[in-house]
């Protein structure tokens, strides 16, 4: 009979190892900065461009183009968490809590729209970057509805729904998101309150209650704002 042996941990990672960490990272922002500029049809060549290389010295960092679209969108969905991540307080009241966390989203894809539409819309290589955001939607979704489930128990109240809820919301948000982002028919602000709104009544006609430390609105926030 054979004893196992024990597992061998790895050690800390070689300077030759670090280095290409690091190059590769400094690719994965080239990527993104010639994304920014040539769009979410940029080719291998002009990020290679951009990073001031040649295509088969940036395959060796990379398997292939969906290996790099995949960093990319990693590194994209980090950004979007980083602005979302302050705004999913549990201490915050719950419309805050939503107003919060859709703008932030809104404000995401606004500022990087090139980088929103390379990573969820690329004509070639969709599903990396699909799997990327769903990744990014799932740890959204996971937070709220951890957030609605303890307000429902709270309440005494069946807190079954609450992950059902938390996909449909963010689902809603993301679709809402990419509508705005090619129409822009209102204000990022209109947007957030209709979004809000909608969600928030939703919410609060299953907590039982409208003191959601926000006014609803029914109208956006801008004087004489189109409703589109």
């Amino acid at each position: 009979m054979h004893s196992e042996k024990p597992a061998v941990k790895p050690g800390p990672p070689s300077d030759r190892q670090r280095r290409r960490a690091e190059r590769r990272g400094e690719m994965v922002q080239a990527a993104i900065d010639a994304v920014r500029t040539h769009g979410p049809a940029v080719s291998v060549a002009e990020i290679a461009a951009v990073a001031g290389i040649t295509k088969p010295v940036l395959y060796r960092h990379f398997t292939d183009r969906a290996d790099l679209q995949r960093a990319v969108g990693q590194e994209a969905a980090a950004m979007l968490m980083a602005r979302m991540a302050p705004e999913l307080d549990p201490d915050r009241e719950p419309a805050e809590l939503v107003r919060g966390v859709i703008d932030a989203f809104l404000a995401g894809i606004e500022d990087e729209p090139e980088l929103w539409r390379f990573v969820v819309h690329h004509p070639i290589e969709r599903a990396p970057g699909v799997e990327v955001v769903d990744d990014a939607r799932e740890q959204i979704a996971r937070m709220l509805a951890m957030l609605i489930g303890e307000r429902l128990r709270g309440l005494g109240l069946d807190s079954g729904g609450a992950e059902a809820w938390a996909q449909g919301l963010v689902g809603m948000v993301q679709s809402a998101g990419d509508w705005w982002l090619e129409r822009r028919t209102m204000s990022r602000g209109a947007l957030t309150d209709y979004l809000t709104t909608l969600i928030w009544g939703g919410m609060s006609g299953v907590l039982g209650t409208t003191d959601a430390g926000a006014p609803l609105r029914l109208v956006p926030r801008e004087t004489g704002e189109s409703h589109g």
